[in-house]
């Protein structure tokens, strides 16, 4: 067998991104090489800069290109509300939504027995110290409706009790849902979190 060739690693490696199997990869790339210089060149440049300057937010764990995200450094957005979630991805989803207007806290994960994953491997203390120096009213915990997501919320309203108004986001039905097509816990989660019209 030969040695792949740059654009067989090219494939094998874009094959390995979320969304992305070989067929996939090999039109992406066929494509991108049939347009080197319009969007293959540009893309790698791109890369290579976001690969240079992408960082952490040292406080909430938001991706930016500075020690603060730009979320962080808006002082507009420090009026004593946090929302928790597991992602940067959940963040950036809560932001497209545009309603949200307090800062985040990304734990980078969730709590999980099976795989090991405690509350020192996530930003839970960070989050904890957060509270302690932040002026924080509520704490919004908008994690996963999974067991683990569950875990994490349990343990983090355990921590935060009586320090803040702690909430969570509304589960049930979603707009423009039909309920034939939902799942038993989210039609149970949906009737017991019903409200007057």
């Amino acid at each position: 067998m030969t040695q792949p060739t740059e654009i067989e690693r090219l494939i094998e490696m874009m094959a390995k991104l979320p969304g992305l199997g070989p067929r996939s990869a090999r039109r992406a790339v066929l494509h991108l090489v049939a347009r080197r210089e319009g969007q293959l060149a540009p893309l790698a440049r791109q890369m290579q800069q976001v690969a240079d300057t992408a960082r952490a937010c040292v406080r909430c764990g938001n991706i930016g290109t500075a020690e603060l995200c730009p979320i962080c450094a808006d002082g507009r957005r420090a009026n004593g509300q946090i929302c928790v979630v597991e992602t940067v991805a959940d963040l950036w989803a809560m932001e497209r939504a545009g309603v949200f207007r307090g800062r985040y806290h990304v734990l980078g994960g969730t709590l999980s027995a099976l795989d090991a994953v405690g509350p020192e491997e996530l930003r839970i203390p960070d989050l904890i110290g957060r509270i302690a120096e932040e002026e924080v009213s509520e704490v919004i915990l908008a994690l996963p409706a999974t067991v683990d997501g569950q875990t994490t919320a349990h343990y983090i309203a355990d921590r935060l009790e009586d320090r803040v108004t702690l909430t969570s986001l509304a589960q049930g039905v979603p707009i423009g849902g039909e309920l034939d097509f939902l799942d038993d816990g989210t039609i149970t989660a949906a009737l017991n979190a019903r409200k007057p019209l």
